[in-house]
């Protein structure tokens, strides 16, 4: 517990200071103030993913290497992501309700986040109670791969390729953006730090 609790006040803090910084950034000429969360679920979605990559990245070294450092990072990794995964859900249906007057939860995207939200719960949640290291890393990069698959193959509706952010030519809003984005992954990473210290179940 003690390890933990420097961790627990950094993500606390973190977290204020994503708030703040959200309510203070730029306004965009359609979406107003409101977009200022579409800028907020976008990163807390693509800090999910970073943080999935990471861990199938720490399992695969884990199965190669046969290191136990390696599989223990993965399964926490693991755990920060869904968190992040889940936690992104009600800020993009918030992000819906405020941009466009109405829940369109039959969207693709958001219907297979869905899917993967509670898929993930259900996995992580077996792989804590098992406790096999080299299972939940094995389990960490297929998620991912899954996951990046059927995305990739996904319709589009709601969420137009390529990038609005980054091909919008708007250096503030870009700016912007990758710094929430590297608050977001400050986050994770004392999330992680915390599950880190968390014991296995036995």
């Amino acid at each position: 517990m003690p390890k933990t609790k420097p961790y627990l006040l950094y993500l606390f803090i973190t977290l204020i200071v994503i708030a703040f910084i959200t309510l203070l950034g730029p306004e965009e000429q359609s979406l107003g103030a409101n977009v200022r969360l579409v800028y907020l679920h976008g990163a807390w979605v693509l800090t999910a993913e970073i943080v999935f990559i990471a861990a199938a990245l720490a399992g695969l070294l884990g199965l190669v290497l046969r290191r136990d450092l390696f599989h223990t990072w993965s399964a926490a990794l693991g755990r920060t992501g869904i968190i992040f995964w889940v936690t992104y859900l009600p800020l993009s249906i918030l992000a819906m309700q405020s941009n466009w007057n109405g829940l369109f939860l039959a969207e693709p995207r958001f219907r297979l986040a869905m899917i993967f939200a509670v898929t993930g719960i259900l996995l992580q949640l077996g792989l804590w109670l098992f406790n096999i290291s080299w299972l939940t890393s094995l389990a960490n990069i297929f998620y991912i791969i899954a996951l990046r698959v059927i995305f990739a193959s996904a319709e589009n509706i709601m969420h137009p390729p390529p990038s609005p952010i980054f091909n919008s030519g708007n250096f503030v809003i870009i700016g912007f953006f990758v710094g929430l984005n590297l608050l977001a992954w400050l986050a994770a990473y004392f999330l992680t730090r915390i599950l880190l210290n968390l014991k296995p179940a036995s």
